[in-house]
């Protein structure tokens, strides 16, 4: 089985429902949405990471004030034991403050940690919408030293993962890929939680994303066992990064004492979620 870490949304209530439903050995990641902010990404996450969990998060560079934030930042994973960190442009159509972009934001968190955190970037299988794929790829190429992993979006055809992999390797982008894959989760649930967390425009995205996609927004519940099974043993593929939509509830509470390993199929019964 591969290693699977666990993106989590900082919403209210989520500390005491990871508690009761997600052992302490899963490695969780902390999104950073618009609406939410980092102040909520960083309290979340130091909460969970003082509670024992290996917590990254999330920060978008175009959401930071200043690069004294950026400091107080640095400082509260310091504290709190935190070492890893997955940093994006975000989503704001205007920066906060002076990162634009996730470049300079990764070369300031490695000049002030003297390289010491740990720092995942993105990656597009499917692309983009605002950016072309060439200025996609020579993001990538500038960024690489300053990273230690790649996460891709979410993408339901392990093909089209394995191919992207491929091209990075051949373009001499040689980080690890966790692969983002979505959970079951009933379409009920699914609306309900893009309306309660506010990412309903995930809900756009499923729906231009083919035929398996329109099934996790039908009556059916989609698995993704054949596209985990796909990727694994694969180059190139690190993990799994499953997108949770905070949909833990399918977790057993015996799982607590399970290894990551055998807890992989549990968690994966119970989540989705849009990157």
């Amino acid at each position: 089985m591969f290693p699977t870490r666990i993106e989590i949304i900082p919403s209210t209530g989520i500390i005491d429902q990871v508690q009761a439903l997600v052992p302490l050995t899963t490695t969780l990641t902390m999104t950073c949405l618009p609406h939410h902010g980092i102040e909520r990404t960083m309290r979340t996450s130091v909460e969970l990471s003082t509670l024992g969990y290996t917590v990254i998060p999330h920060l978008a560079a175009r959401s930071i004030n200043d690069r004294a934030e950026l400091t107080r930042i640095m400082r509260e994973c310091d504290v709190a034991g935190i070492g890893e960190v997955f940093v994006i442009g975000g989503d704001r159509k205007q920066p906060a403050g002076p990162y634009g972009s996730a470049l300079p934001l990764l070369e300031d968190i490695a000049q002030y940690t003297g390289g010491r955190m740990r720092a995942g970037v993105a990656g597009y299988p499917e692309g983009h919408p605002t950016v072309a794929a060439l200025d996609l790829l020579d993001a990538l190429q500038d960024k690489q030293h300053l990273a230690t992993h790649l996460v891709t979006q979410m993408c339901f055809d392990a093909p089209k993962i394995l191919d992207y992999a491929a091209l990075l390797r051949r373009e001499g982008v040689d980080l690890p890929v966790w692969a983002g894959v979505a959970g079951s989760v009933p379409r009920t649930k699914l609306v309900a939680l893009a309306t309660q967390i506010g990412v309903g425009s995930s809900l756009k995205f499923l729906r231009r994303k083919g035929p398996l996609a329109r099934k996790l927004l039908s009556g059916d519940r989609y698995s993704p066992h054949a596209l985990v099974a796909g990727l694994e043993s694969q180059p190139g593929i690190a993990g799994i990064h499953l997108y949770s939509f905070n949909n833990l509830d399918a977790v057993p509470n015996e799982a607590a004492a399970s290894s990551p390993t055998a807890l992989q199929p549990a968690l994966i019964r119970g989540a989705a979620r849009e990157h």
